[in-house]
């Protein structure tokens, strides 16, 4: 995902936050903020959540998206305005405007996840699907916006944006002032900037740490450069990360006001989506999960009590599956295998019964007997087993070996 601003915008600062913080006064919520009792006894001090993934919409881009339109003059408004997204933004824009009575049409990619696509037009938005590819459809929106007149609503390359961003800074320290450590999820980088623009000029002590997926990582060379550049077909499971060149405007600020940017892996972003569903009870997007995966990857270099920023929940459900499964593979607690056995009456049974004394939970069977690959009297199975850590994962497979059958771990 790739936006480049073509206009010089005037600097955020702490006035336009807590105006957009006034501006959004029954409008955005107060999102709750939990404690981890598991990242806490990692990281050696108090870990909270502030969970941006039970805002209204999802996520935090509504509180952006309505300061954005709020601040149209009239005539703009009566043009409407337009936006493209896969997701968040997209539904962001469209409950903003509803709100205001704005007219909106927002483009989505043919493959955007039906749940969102629905999501945005239930909340008002004519929705046009257009490109395979967020490029495509930024294009299409962008030639909406010269035929029409609308407004295009960047989703962070706008000071009013990371203004409304900024008010999730104003909320954490309000609801932990001892903070002394934020860790937020940077793509474009407006919520990761207009957090740093609150936090900084009212308590600049706080470290504020951004984190990126590896595959989508374009801040770390910005930052070494010094303007921002562009990372080709970046890839990541998270995809309200995946953007390829940072804003100009975000990319000013997070420069002077972010201590720090890291990246994190796919296993790591699936280890935290795992956690926040098992150990918080909050369903998250990977995109929301990366500060998450940043303390789970080196806990004890942040100095607490740290906030951890959840930025959106919205996941798809066949993404989620794939992704607890990957989730349950990177913590070590799901094993695939495969293994021969001769081809009698019972030997499956018997195989099974192993596995059921080594209490290992069988999730699927695939039992091959007519294959060029075998011999005539062999059979080949291929197991999905859940199992209790990478302990158990090589106690079994130790077992199954011992037991005579030849075993291939596939993942």
């Amino acid at each position: 995902m790739s936006f480049r601003s073509t206009h010089t915008f005037r600097p955020v600062i702490l006035d336009d936050v807590r105006g957009a913080q006034k501006m959004l006064a029954g409008v955005a919520r107060m999102t709750a903020m939990e404690g981890s009792r598991h990242l806490s006894r990692l990281v050696g001090a108090p870990v909270r959540f502030k969970c941006e993934n039970l805002q209204r919409t999802g996520s935090f881009k509504l509180r952006g998206a309505y300061v954005r339109i709020s601040g149209l003059r009239p005539e703009e408004r009566a043009a409407g305005v337009v936006a493209a997204s896969a997701g968040n933004h997209a539904q962001g824009v469209a409950l903003a405007s509803s709100l205001l009575g704005v007219r909106s049409t927002v483009f989505m990619p043919v493959g955007a996840p039906l749940p969102k696509v629905a999501a945005t037009r239930e909340y008002g938005a004519d929705v046009r699907l257009h490109g395979q590819v967020i490029e495509e459809t930024l294009e299409a929106a962008e030639e909406y916006a010269r035929e029409t007149g609308a407004v295009f609503i960047h989703p962070f390359d706008h000071p009013d944006i990371i203004a409304g961003q900024g008010t999730v800074g104003l909320e954490i320290l309000e609801q932990c002032p001892e903070v002394r450590t934020i860790v937020v999820g940077i793509g474009g980088g407006g919520l990761a900037a207009g957090i740093a623009v609150a936090v900084k000029a009212l308590r600049p002590d706080v470290r504020v740490v951004g984190v990126q997926a590896e595959g989508a990582a374009a801040y770390p060379p910005s930052l070494a450069a010094g303007h921002p550049v562009s990372v080709d077909a970046p890839v990541t499971m998270a995809d309200g990360i995946k953007v390829g060149r940072p804003g100009d405007v975000p990319f000013k600020i997070i420069g002077d006001l972010v201590d720090e940017v890291r990246t994190v892996s796919e296993d790591a972003l699936s280890s935290a989506l795992l956690l926040c569903l098992e150990r918080a009870k909050l369903v998250v997007e990977p995109a929301g999960a990366a500060p998450v995966a940043a303390l789970l990857s080196d806990p004890e270099s942040f100095r607490g009590p740290v906030v951890a920023v959840l930025s959106g929940g919205n996941v798809d459900p066949l993404l989620l599956q794939r992704l607890l499964r990957h989730g349950m593979a990177a913590a070590g607690r799901y094993l695939s295998l495969r293994l021969r056995l001769t081809d009698r009456p019972g030997a499956l049974a018997a195989l099974l019964g192993s596995l059921s004394v080594l209490d290992a939970n069988v999730l699927d069977v695939s039992h091959v007997r007519t294959d060029p690959r075998l011999g005539l009297t062999e059979a080949e199975v291929e197991l999905q087993l859940e199992t209790k850590g990478p302990e158990h994962c090589e106690e079994v497979a130790t077992a199954l070996r011992g037991a005579g059958y030849t075993v291939a771990v596939t993942g």
